[in-house]
């Protein structure tokens, strides 16, 4: 579980700076985001699995094409959610 939870930090920091990469392109790098929003949705839902994954792939996607957004690291904050506060969580129920 740890090795696959820093996996999951690595690529999530990965795939927030690749969709901020549109920023180094300006004119055309909305373009970019237009291509990158369904992919960057399809990788969150296969990143994190059930509702919580599918409603975090649906909110990227709306993210990354609306343009201006690319700024807020969705990948990273979901990981924090799931490593974090969820299991901060679990361990409350547990007890």
């Amino acid at each position: 579980m740890t090795n696959n939870k820093y996996k999951n930090l690595g690529l999530s920091i990965l795939f927030d700076g690749i969709g901020m990469l549109t920023y180094f392109f300006p004119g055309i790098g909305e373009f970019g985001d237009l291509a990158w929003a369904p992919v960057a949705g399809w990788l969150m839902t296969k990143m994190y699995k059930g509702n919580v994954g599918k409603a975090a792939g649906l909110f990227t996607l709306i993210e990354e094409a609306i343009p201006g957004t690319d700024v807020i690291p969705t990948f990273t904050i979901m990981w924090v959610y799931t490593y974090v506060f969820k299991k901060e969580k679990k361990e409350i129920i547990e007890v």
